[in-house]
């Protein structure tokens, strides 16, 4: 289990007369074991801030702690810390046409050098958690997108990491393929005590959330419990 901390982060976008804020200062805390959603119009910094809390983007002034160590300090290589604390999910699934299910789920543990049958084992066993043990040999082209996004969330899993940051993962899906990726990125947090946040637009996540986060130019305007 991992707490994610910002503080101060402020980042900058543009250059000259259009340069502009697209974070002001923000400060935000996500606990284990919790769903949280990043909400807000486009533009509001949603993006941004998810990118600078998995170690995608340096903020121009502040820090990010991953429980008390700040992930922009130090001489740690952040590709490696990425790859160990950090699971990711996006929009568009990212998964390779050419790999089956269970070869795109083993991704990360390829990258980390794990044997192949200690990789293929914990592979299978994620598809069965995603509810998709019996595609493990199928091609992205011969699942629905809702199927797709499944598999990335299983390939978000594989590393075993404390925090999953999700871009927009619902957003193409219709509204079973959706409930079926809410569930799990839900039960990823409470059963696996992973750390999760969300940016979306998708009002259809926030009965699967324990808290709502709204920005709005570049600041949180609210921050709001569902649920002890």
């Amino acid at each position: 289990m991992a707490t994610l901390r910002a503080t101060g982060i402020t980042v900058s976008v543009g250059s000259g007369a259009a340069t502009r804020r697209a974070l002001a200062g923000v400060g935000v805390e996500f606990l284990p074991c919790t769903v949280s959603l990043l909400k807000g119009p486009s533009g509001s910094g949603k993006t941004t801030l998810l990118s600078v809390l998995g170690g995608l983007l340096q903020p121009d002034q502040g820090r990010v702690d991953l429980d008390d160590a700040d992930i922009y300090a130090g001489d740690s290589s952040l590709a490696a810390l990425r790859r160990r604390a950090f699971g990711f999910v996006f929009q568009s699934c990212q998964l390779f046409p050419t790999l089956t299910a269970l070869e795109n789920v083993r991704i990360p543990l390829d990258l980390r050098r794990e044997p192949r049958q200690r990789a293929d084992q914990r592979a299978e066993e994620l598809l069965v958690r995603v509810g998709l043990g019996d595609r493990r040999d199928a091609r992205p082209r011969q699942l629905s997108g809702g199927e797709q996004q499944r598999i990335a969330i299983a390939r978000a899993l594989a590393a075993d990491p404390a925090i999953l940051l999700a871009d927009e993962p619902t957003a193409a899906l219709d509204a079973h393929g959706g409930a079926d990726v809410a569930r799990l990125l839900a039960r990823a947090a409470h059963d696996l005590e992973k750390t999760v946040v969300i940016v979306t637009h998708d009002d259809r996540l926030i009965p699967f959330a324990d808290r709502v986060v709204a920005l709005l130019d570049g600041r949180v305007v609210s921050d709001r419990a569902r649920r002890q």
